[in-house]
This record gives C-alpha cells, sequence and structure tokens, in this order.
C-alpha cells in the first residue's frame, strides 16, 4: 500500500465513513430484514441461558436500587429484539410487571414482538436500571491508522470494493487517542484501530442513566494485548470474509474497553461475570441420570451451553465493561 497524491485521494474515504454507510445507510446491512442472526451466531443467539443470567443481573441491580416502581432495562443495538423477549422471559413475575424494556436498534420494529418491549432509535434519557449493550461497541465505524514506510501512521483510505490505500498522516485527537492507548512501534504495515467514537459513544449512552449500571459486553482487547495488524473484518451468512464496505457484509472490529471505561468502571472476562450470575457449566451429578433420565438430559445439555458462553478462546474471553451509576458493583 502506498501514499498517493491528493486529487488521487478524493476518490477515497476513511474506514469510519466507509463503514457507517455500508452498516447503517438505507439498505445498509444492519436495516436488512434477516438481522444480525442471519449472518453471525452472538451468545444471545447461542443459548437462552444468556439472557437468563443478563435477567438475574437485572434482579440485582433492581435490589441495589430499592426495587424502584419503574425498573428500565435498555437492550442496546438489539438486533430483532431476540435478548429484549429473553430476559423479560426469565424475569421474575413481579419484577417483570415493574419492568419497562427498551429495544435501541435502527432497523424497523420486527413483527410479532412482546407489545411490552418500546422500540427506538436512540436510547431514552433519565433511566433507572441497567443498560446493557451486547456487541455494539464493535459495529462503531472508526478510523484505521497504518505505518507508512517512513514509520509515519496514516489514515487508510478505502474505496467501495474495499481496495486500500495511505492517507494523510493521523493527527490531532486521533493522534494523542493512537499515543495513549494504542501506540504503534513504527514498524511499517502495523495497524490499530482509533477507538475515539467508541469512546464517546459509550459516555453518551452511559449519561442516559440516572442510576443504575451499564454493561458493555464485546470483543476486546486491553493496553498491553493490543494486536499489531488490527482486526478489522467481515462476516456473511455466517462466515468470517474479507471486510468490504458495499453493505454485503457486517464490519466489525474488536473493542479498546479499557479505552471506553469511564471512571469508575472495570473490564472483567465474560466467563468471570456469567459465572458469577450462576452460568458455570459444571456437568450435572452423574446419579441424577438414574433416578432422574430427562433431568439428567436436559441438564448436560444446559451444562454444554453454558461451557459454549464460557470458553477459553471463544465466546469466554468477550470483555465486560462495567459501569455503576450511583448504586454498588453488583459483581
Amino acid at each position: 500500500m502506498t501514499a498517493g497524491t491528493r486529487n488521487e485521494w478524493q476518490e477515497w474515504r476513511g474506514w469510519r465513513a466507509a463503514a457507517r454507510d455500508a452498516l447503517y445507510a438505507p439498505g445498509g446491512f444492519y436495516r436488512r430484514a434477516e438481522g444480525p442472526a442471519g449472518h453471525f451466531r452472538t451468545s444471545v443467539h447461542a443459548t437462552p441461558l444468556f439472557a437468563g443470567a443478563v435477567a438475574r443481573l437485572l434482579c440485582r441491580v433492581d435490589e441495589a436500587l430499592g426495587r424502584p416502581a419503574v425498573l428500565d432495562f435498555v437492550d442496546m443495538a438489539a438486533g430483532r429484539g431476540e435478548l429484549a423477549g429473553g430476559v423479560l422471559a426469565a424475569l421474575p413475575p413481579d419484577v417483570a410487571a415493574r419492568t419497562h424494556v427498551c429495544a435501541v436498534e435502527i432497523a424497523e420494529r420486527p413483527a410479532g414482538l412482546d407489545h411490552r418491549i418500546e422500540w427506538l432509535a436512540e436510547p431514552p434519557r433519565g433511566t433507572t436500571g441497567l443498560l446493557f449493550a451486547n456487541e455494539w461497541l464493535d459495529n462503531v465505524p472508526v478510523e484505521i491508522a497504518e505505518v507508512d514506510a517512513a514509520g509515519v501512521a496514516r489514515l487508510v483510505l478505502v474505496r467501495e470494493d474495499g481496495t486500500e490505500r495511505l492517507g494523510e498522516p493521523v493527527d490531532g485527537e486521533p493522534a494523542r487517542w493512537l499515543e495513549r492507548w494504542w501506540p504503534l512501534s513504527g514498524e511499517e504495515g502495523q495497524r490499530a484501530e482509533i477507538g475515539l467514537p467508541r469512546d464517546e459513544a459509550w459516555a453518551a449512552a452511559v449519561a442516559t442513566l440516572r442510576r443504575g449500571l451499564a454493561v458493555a459486553v464485546d470483543y476486546a482487547h486491553t493496553a498491553g494485548t493490543r494486536p499489531p495488524f488490527g482486526t478489522l473484518t467481515g462476516f456473511r451468512e455466517g462466515r468470517e470474509t474479507t471486510p468490504v464496505p458495499d453493505g454485503s457484509c457486517d464490519l466489525t472490529a474488536h473493542v479498546a474497553l479499557d479505552a471506553c471505561a469511564l471512571p469508575g468502571g472495570r473490564v472483567l472476562p465474560q466467563r468471570e461475570a456469567l459465572r458469577a450470575l450462576g452460568v458455570t457449566g459444571a456437568r450435572p451429578p452423574l446419579a441424577l441420570a438414574s433416578t432422574d433420565p430427562a433431568a439428567y438430559v436436559r441438564a448436560l445439555a444446559s451444562a454444554g451451553e453454558a461451557a459454549e458462553l464460557t470458553a477459553a478462546g471463544g465466546l469466554g474471553d468477550f470483555g465486560w465493561l462495567v459501569q455503576s451509576i450511583g448504586v454498588e458493583d453488583p459483581f
């Protein structure tokens, strides 16, 4: 990849603008009828155990808040409402009766969604409860930086067909973000995703909470584990693919969750968070197979699903950024 003249650059765009249009413009990837589940599998789609764990977390937040008359659950990047519906179904009846569920998504409200779920394009302000963002921040578009032959970090420009080239040197706030959160060594070809828009998006989401807990769950890395060549990739019909900003595939990059964290926030692995919420993956006692074979089979299947959610090298490696607002950390 080589840098070009200023006139040549005008036909190219940074990855942030290209991905924003490819994902969210009319006809974009996230506005398609099949939704994200048609292309990739998240913890929400893997098993109802995940929604059950989030429901238990909401109950803990409810207790910490003193059981308010209205308890809010805000599902950011709600897809087609799978998590929102699953959490509502898993809540104890007395808690569900007080819970106001908001699904936040740019796509149209899906047909048949539980009438108790409010469908919004932006998170409501002044909520009291739990804001939960599962695999949202990885789809907040960011600029990509790459080091050139002279050791200078430049913006990566891209065409709609995925062809790339280098643009102007990174400067200003993006350069300061790289220096603070993802310093590049100067080796040619090193890449980084400039996470500043994600930091801002997370801060804006947390600011909608009056009291409660905000949680972001995502593919993540932290200082000391930044990948040297970035993580930008695509997904189409269940398979990882070359990232092309033409609306045909998901465009995603892992999140620097430590950079997103506001004062008091902390990052923990999904396996630790879910185990704290009762998802352990422990096999049922073998004696149950003889006393109640059907229950044993059900428990064994549940243990397998729990193991997938907490597996090292898989979903268990996801990061949970936990941000408490006016309540104690429930973990």
